[in-house]
């Protein structure tokens, strides 16, 4: 299954990741992966918080002051106090993204409006922290606590990066479910084409996925919904390990146990145990279990994103 012709995701994304020059010194940061590679498959709604709350360009340099927990954003030189402008112009902007169907967010790291978190706050008493989060990016975490985000940073780590796109992929599977009218059918469907997927992130959340779908029937559809948004969510923020994915590709290849012959199996089971040894990338285990799943007509094994969970194009599990 590929989402690669079934509509544009639509992320939000700070406007500097894509060459915009709207940096406090008039600069960008241009992300080549983000515009080049992820792009042809994304519909960004870029945002730039200090621009748009009424920061010129260029401007002065602005940073974290005060509480961590809850610090100020303040002009470098001039101790101008941007606070409160920008968490008036952040609700009008949080009502407005409401309506754009984001399916996940990329913030800038190391910006004191913007980064998702590990930020430099200038204490009142002088000392220093590094555990803020920026302005903006805080106020999106807390508006829309199920939506995927991350930070350009972090996407440089290739399970990180990964496990994003893999989230943004399920997140908008999800929302075209519940556009579509959701029932305690597509419901099942949908949560048995992404159970293995599930399994390689956290087999006790799995569990208790599939214990409340089975529910779905019979108790209020809303709160089931609800709740296993909640699971899912929960699911994914775990990150699959190799010895999750060695468990899952192992699990996957008993449903052929009536189908291929002995040397298939021998030659599966050797890709899967280079792949635990680190030796070769997840991609090439999938690949061969995606040959295996046309050559013996697998139906259930060939709705399952985990075998293709998102474009070829992107390459990803090639690195993991």
């Amino acid at each position: 299954m590929s989402d690669a012709q079934a509509g544009k995701i639509r992320l939000g994304i700070a406007k500097c990741l894509l060459g915009e020059n709207v940096r406090y010194d008039g600069t960008h940061k241009l992300d080549r992966y983000l515009k080049d590679i992820l792009g042809p498959y994304v519909e960004w709604v870029p945002v730039c918080p200090e621009v748009e709350c009424g920061m010129g360009i260029p401007r002065e340099a602005v940073r974290l002051v005060g509480n961590p927990e809850n610090p100020r954003l303040v002009g470098r030189n001039s101790g101008e106090d941007w606070t409160a402008r920008m968490q008036e112009w952040g609700k009008t902007k949080l009502a407005l993204l409401e309506k754009e169907n984001l399916c996940g967010f990329i913030f800038k790291h190391g910006s004191p409006s913007n980064a998702m978190g590990r930020m430099k706050v200038f204490g009142d008493d002088g000392r220093m922290f590094y555990t803020g989060t920026g302005i903006w990016a805080r106020m999106v975490m807390d508006h829309f606590p199920h939506l995927p985000c991350e930070d350009d940073g972090r996407l440089h780590d290739d399970g990180i990066r990964e496990n994003f796109i893999n989230r943004i992929f399920i997140f908008k599977r999800w929302r075209e479910m519940i556009a579509a009218g959701i029932s305690p059918a597509s419901l099942v469907e949908f949560h048995t084409n992404h159970k293995m997927l599930i399994l390689a992130h956290n087999e006790v959340i799995y569990r208790q996925m599939g214990k409340l779908v089975a529910t779905a029937g019979s108790a209020g559809l809303n709160e089931v919904a609800t709740q296993y948004s909640e699971l899912l969510t929960k699911a994914l923020t775990y990150r699959p390990t190799v010895k999750k994915h060695v468990n899952v590709l192992t699990h996957a290849l008993g449903y052929f146990k009536k189908d291929i012959s002995a040397e298939e199996k021998q030659e599966m089971l050797a890709l899967i145990e280079r792949f635990h040894n680190k030796l070769i990338p997840l991609i090439v285990p999938v690949t061969m279990l995606n040959h295996y799943v046309r050559k013996y007509d697998k139906e259930y094994l060939r709705k399952q994103f985990y075998l293709n969970p998102y474009p070829a194009e992107l390459m990803l599990r090639n690195h993991v």
